[in-house]
């Protein structure tokens, strides 16, 4: 009955591309960090035992049990020589073993290990086996590189034990992994020196039929032809195999392939000249594999084949708003295009770059466009790519050369009017493998890209039928000359009751449908998926409103699974016991503001938010301080509100020893967070204003605008975003620049009248609003303080 080897589990090691025999002695390199651990745990021990086993894949970089052969060897660690990343060891066979019950134990692999005796034998059938050993080994000898080893039989010979020889001969003989295995598992002497015999002929047989391959090809060349010797091996190759007709009839079908794909006439020509150069050249050459996997490109990109546009208006209204909640700009904006192509079938197809903060749908909005007008979609991220050639192509002298994005997302759609996205075009990179930024200007040019050059293609194609979408989070971050290209479609961040619609439409129906759920087990309110928007989110899209339902929907799962249901109708308490305390305040609002500071409105390009403008006097020197990580434009623009303060003291009524004998510190919070822009200019004028009039400004009010040094207020951008973060944050007045009185109308209604709205053109009315005194109620409060 088999016995464990020790009366406790050992380490395991595994190992890739060998076996390790019984009575060898074996160097080898481990890397692995579980190998490493598994050789320290060995060597940990009086012992220093470990078994060895070979995995079934080589591949596989972390091997479980199922990836292991069931025989292996003990072995014993004889030397160990630790290099910065890797051990370099000798590994002493020792027994042939069995090995069950494999685990790993968190650091390595382990197992129990029996010992598996090979049955010996004396036969006379054993002698003449061995004596056939003997004798295909010497021929082995003769027929290659081992002639200079000295005589074979007698080396392996010294090794008294029958089965050790032929342990020692697979080791010299460099089988593959598999015969070597089956050698190891052989479970009779026997049956391991008829496996021997059985490798051994077929190594004799091969050798031999290469030596006649070389014989037929040397008898066929001159001096000269000397350099085509490979050539002449492989051809003699195959016509002993029979494979010749085979490659001629596959590229016969590469013939009629290229042919039915009707590319242009230049390209047909030229293709079909490469196809006669490819069935010159031997299936061996470097080339031939480079230039059939060119051909088959152009075999298969679709050169005349277009799906037909559905130009249906009131099915493509249908399917946008079945997808998509609001966004009606951009849905008019397709329906637009639809009767343009209605009327106009030539008409060149836009280029759109849907500009809008993270969550609100560009995305997802490509594919309901790309279905709305019945064309395949394809999608590509561009964020962090700076390599040209990922959009262009390598060319084909290069190892490992690949077409270009676009050409592959053209191969895939199999149409050459492909709804194509762009995701995220303002995050690309540059550095000194080009710029993909202008390999784009060709790609999106209407007057470039119906000749577009892919350098693996290395032929013209024809973009101009492919409908490009570009999204990204800001426009600035765009390179102008490939701004100019574009349609910019903004998209706004989404309204308290925007959110509320989408996720009764949208979010909750595919939340509950992904945690399994029947919407009897899981009802939201409105009032418990306002207080989600509310509460657990801080967003201009829905992503993570999207998350938290999805949250509530699995934890309402759990609960029914663990036989402790919850009450289907979620309130906003049954949600908070479910996700526990809100991450954010009822009113996220600062309740009441200290003199010197202001609520700014700032545009991101994850949308609008709220920021604090803080500005304290210090005691002593003249000298400004500006902290919060603030840009280069929101630094001129204090100093230039602290100027324009200055000059108007006088008229404000602020004592002049401030600005002779006291130092000033501006402060925006959020310190890890870099800003930069010049609407926070009258922000900074009007915190500065509060500090040094000990007035404070109203807690519910917000504003945003540039300020010139003279006092006027100039126009910014972002208005929407920025008074949608001020209505998600419960602030109800905001003072904007007069000359963006005309945005407000693109403000959703109910944010329209729930926020009071005060326009300036100057300074002195914004700071008169704000802190809500006239000009001469600041002189007498000056005066008495």
């Amino acid at each position: 009955m088999n016995q464990p080897v020790i009366p406790r589990r050992l380490p395991l090691l595994a190992i890739r591309n060998a076996v390790l025999f019984p009575h060898l002695i074996v160097p080898t390199s481990v890397s692995r960090s579980t190998s490493i651990a598994a050789v320290e745990a060995a060597l940990a021990t009086e012992e220093k035992w470990i078994i060895a086993l070979t995995q079934r894949d080589s591949g596989s970089s972390d091997p479980l049990g199922k990836d292991l052969f069931e025989y292996g060897t003990l072995a014993h660690v004889r030397r160990f020589v630790r290099l910065d990343s890797s051990l370099e060891i000798n590994l002493q066979g020792l027994y042939r073993v069995r090995v069950e019950n494999i685990q790993n134990n968190g650091r390595f692999l382990e197992a129990d290990a029996y010992e598996s005796v090979v049955a010996r034998s004396t036969s006379p059938e054993i002698d003449a086996l061995q004596r056939s050993i003997a004798d295909l080994t010497e021929r082995v000898q003769e027929l290659t590189e081992l002639k200079g080893t000295g005589n074979l039989v007698r080396l392996v010979q010294q090794i008294q034990d029958p089965l050790g020889q032929i342990y020692l001969l697979a080791s010299l003989l460099s089988l593959d992994v598999q015969k070597e295995q089956r050698l190891l598992e052989a479970s009779t002497q026997d049956e391991l020196c008829k496996r021997m015999v059985e490798f051994l002929g077929y190594e004799v047989e091969v050798l031999n039929l290469r030596e006649k391959i070389s014989t037929q090809a040397a008898s066929a060349m001159s001096r000269e032809q000397r350099e085509y010797l490979l050539r002449q091996q492989m051809r003699a190759i195959q016509q002993e195999l029979g494979s010749h007709d085979s490659g001629q009839a596959e590229l016969q079908q590469l013939r009629e392939k290229l042919i039915s794909a009707s590319p242009p006439a230049e390209v047909l020509k030229e293709s079909l000249s490469e196809l006669e150069r490819l069935e010159q050249i031997n299936i061996a050459a470097p080339d031939y594999q480079v230039l059939r996997t060119h051909l088959e490109l152009i075999a298969e990109l679709p050169w005349k084949f277009s799906t037909e546009d559905n130009l249906d208006l009131e099915r493509a209204r249908s399917i946008l708003d079945q997808d998509h909640f609001g966004l009606s700009e951009v849905k008019g904006r397709i329906l637009e295009q639809l009767v343009v192509m209605k009327r106009n079938r030539t008409a060149r197809d836009p280029i759109l770059c849907l500009v809008g903060p993270p969550g609100v749908g560009k995305t997802s909005l490509g594919a309901s466009i790309a279905r709305a007008l019945g064309r395949r979609f394809e999608r590509m991220s561009l964020g962090g790519l700076h390599d040209e050639a990922e959009l262009r192509g390598h060319r084909r002298t290069y190892i490992g050369a690949m077409p270009g994005r676009i050409i592959q997302a053209i191969r895939r759609a199999a149409a050459r009017n492909p709804l194509l996205m762009l995701d995220e075009v303002d995050k690309l990179g540059r550095d000194f493998r080009g710029d993909p930024a202008a390999a784009l200007l060709e790609i999106l040019d209407p007057a470039q890209n119906n000749a577009f050059h892919d350098n693996y293609l290395d032929v013209p194609f024809d973009l101009s039928k492919v409908f490009f979408i570009v999204t990204a989070n800001t426009s600035e971050a765009i390179p102008t000359p490939l701004l100019d290209r574009m349609e910019v479609v903004r998209l706004s961040g989404y309204t308290d009751d925007e959110k509320l619609h989408i996720a009764e439409a949208y979010l909750i129906p595919r939340q509950l449908q992904t945690s399994g759920l029947e919407q009897e087990l899981c009802r939201f309110n409105n009032d418990s998926i306002r207080f989600l928007i509310r509460r657990f989110t801080r967003e201009a899209g829905v992503r993570q409103l999207e998350r938290v339902i999805g949250r509530v929907s699995r934890r309402v799962a759990l609960a029914i699974e663990q036989n402790h249901p919850v009450a289907p109708d979620l309130s906003p308490t049954v949600v908070e016991s479910l996700l526990g305390i809100p991450p954010f305040p009822v009113d996220a609002r600062r309740p009441a503001l200290p003199p010197g500071v202001a609520a700014a409105l700032a545009w991101t390009e994850s949308g609008g938010d709220v920021l604090y403008v803080e500005a304290v006097s210090l005691p002593g020197g003249r000298e400004i301080q500006l902290t919060g990580q603030l840009g280069d434009v929101m630094r001129e623009s204090a100093q230039a509100a602290r100027s324009f303060i200055w000059s108007q003291h006088k008229s404000m009524g602020i004592d002049s020893n401030f600005f002779e004998h006291s130092g000033l510190h501006i402060h925006i919070p959020a310190g890890a967070v870099p800003k930069d822009g010049p609407s926070a200019g009258v922000t900074i004028a009007v915190a500065l204003a509060s500090l040094w009039t000990s007035r404070s400004v109203r807690s519910d009010t917000a504003m945003t605008g540039e300020m010139s040094l003279t006092g006027l207020v100039l126009p910014v951008g972002g208005i929407k975003e920025k008074v949608l973060a001020a209505h998600r944050l419960g602030l109800r007045r905001v003072i904007l620049p007069a000359g963006n009185r005309r945005d407000i109308a693109e403000l959703p209604e109910d944010v329209r009248l729930s926020i009071e709205f005060v326009f300036a053109e100057t300074l002195q009315d914004v700071i008169v609003a704000a802190l809500e005194v006239d000009e001469l109620e600041l002189r007498r409060q000056r005066s008495v303080s």
